[in-house]
């Protein structure tokens, strides 16, 4: 592990100032943001660790716990509410067999809720990963899903 974390570090110069990127890239890296990582970042920053995990829990990007490789976020908010994202969600966390906020066993997934993804007219919102999937129904999820599995 510590030769990746000195590699993301040494992208940005080894420049305290970065610590944000070098914690998304790390990230990026392991899914999460594992403690040995932090402690790495810290020793290899010359920083305290607390200043590290201050970054880590204060935004809500990170998590310190294992995230499956993609990340789903159900929009929530009123525009994709009142078409039917509730039940989306619902029909997700049945075939993921997991609630919001878990991770499936097996690392592929991890599903989260969002109030508003922007695209209001689109809705019911889901995003895995970087890609947008807009006017959802209960039953487009279950081959949205395998598109990804």
């Amino acid at each position: 592990m510590a030769a990746t974390i000195q590699e993301i570090v040494d992208k940005y110069g080894g420049d305290e100032g970065q610590l944000v990127s070098i914690m998304q890239d790390v990230q990026a890296e392991y899914c999460y943001l594992p403690k040995e990582a932090l402690e790495e970042v810290s020793r290899v920053l010359h920083i305290p660790l607390s200043q590290v995990y201050s970054v880590a829990t204060f935004f809500r990007a990170f998590s310190l716990t294992p995230r499956g490789r993609h990340l789903i976020k159900v929009c929530l908010g009123t525009a994709c509410h009142v078409r039917g994202a509730a039940r989306v969600l619902g029909k997700m966390e049945l075939d993921l067999g997991i609630k919001r906020g878990e991770t499936t066993d097996d690392r592929l997934f991890t599903l989260e809720t969002v109030n508003c993804v922007g695209c209001c007219a689109l809705g019911p919102m889901v995003v895995i990963g970087d890609k947008y999937h807009g006017g959802l129904s209960t039953d487009k999820v279950s081959p949205l899903l395998a598109k990804y599995e």
